[in-house]
């Protein structure tokens, strides 16, 4: 391949599992990655959702950067909306004091949540319009650039964690753009405006010091495993259960089958909650390799970050270690 490969561990909870178990599957995907020679494995802040045990990204970064030795860790991302520039730079220079070279900063400017979440964090959505000067301020405090009210982030000023401007919409792409910055899409989930996105983000690209060239990470599901239909069935049980959590909201909500969940995908308003999921490979390792090679090529990335979807915690290892970055 000639891109880099990397894997987005969104930390999930499985149905009947618990936040532990997911906890310590993190170290177990962050390992394979490691020994299968992945770039980096990022973790997402999210919040209230039962799903998903990644709510506080810089201490699962902490727990598996202990348990692992070579591979960059870091956030995809941190809504930085929710945190002032000052806390986010004293954790993520903590971080890279204790593990220098291995740590990132992905940054957006997505809630994480829903209004309740603001309440409950103290936050404000109209923290999300200042997006761009937080951007700006926490650079500086890890670059230990001088401030009028003194103010330096201990540890932090100096390591220059590299930045990164996570996003599924055309601010980011301009946002990561104007600052010179890496640009990471949520193709993921979200690919309608990938191209979009890529495209204003290239074409309008101002070099800074530590990136002269543009550099785009784009977000892509896989599933591989030695049975290619084994692969893609789960594939298939993933993307049901994915749209069984997004539409079984509140204690009163029924529970569907995989048929119920089957027929409703196939509605128009079904479609469209698939098509969250439709950037992907599931299959054989050579089956998957070709699906990652022609989504690098048509998305224009520079890397490809990884979400391994199978809901059963070893057949994402496994899936991961299959998926090796180059074809040895």
């Amino acid at each position: 391949m000639t891109f880099a490969l990397s894997l987005l561990d969104l930390a999930a909870i499985p149905p009947h599992g618990t936040a532990r178990d997911s906890l310590n599957h993190s170290v177990d995907l962050a390992r394979a990655a490691e020994a299968a020679g992945y770039t980096r494995v990022w973790y997402a802040e999210h919040h209230n959702m039962a799903s998903i045990a990644s709510s506080a990204p810089a201490v699962l970064v902490a727990h598996v950067a202990a348990h692992t030795s070579t591979i960059r860790l870091g956030s995809g991302g941190v809504m930085l909306p929710h945190h002032s520039p000052l806390t986010v730079a004293e954790q993520f220079g903590t971080l890279a004091e204790l593990h220098p070279g291995r740590i990132d900063l992905g940054l957006g400017r997505a809630p994480g949540g829903d209004s309740a979440v603001y309440r409950a964090l103290r936050s404000d959505p109209a923290a999300a319009e200042r997006f761009p000067q937080d951007v700006v301020e926490l650079r500086a405090l890890l670059a230990g650039e001088p401030r009028e009210d003194g103010v330096q982030a201990t540890p932090g000023a100096g390591t220059r964690v590299p930045l990164y401007i996570l996003g599924s919409s055309l601010f980011g792409a301009q946002l990561a753009a104007a600052l010179g910055l890496p640009y990471a899409f949520a193709s993921h989930f979200a690919p309608q405006a990938l191209h979009q996105a890529v495209a204003v983000y290239r074409d309008t690209y101002r070099p800074s010091d530590e990136h002269p060239e543009p550099y785009v990470i784009a977000g892509f599901n896989v599933v591989a495993a030695d049975d290619g239909e084994a692969a893609r069935e789960m594939f298939a049980s993933a993307r049901r259960e994915r749209v069984r959590r997004l539409i079984m909201r509140g204690p009163a909500a029924p529970e569907y089958s995989d048929s119920e969940i089957d027929d409703f995908l196939r509605s128009a308003q079904g479609q469209q909650i698939g098509a969250m999921m439709s950037r992907v490979a599931a299959g054989t390792p050579d089956e998957v390799r070709a699906g990652l090679e022609a989504f690098a090529e048509e998305a224009g990335a520079d890397e490809v970050i990884t979400v391994h979807a199978a809901l059963d915690a070893d057949a994402r290892v496994e899936s991961v270690r299959l998926t090796r970055p180059s074809a040895g």
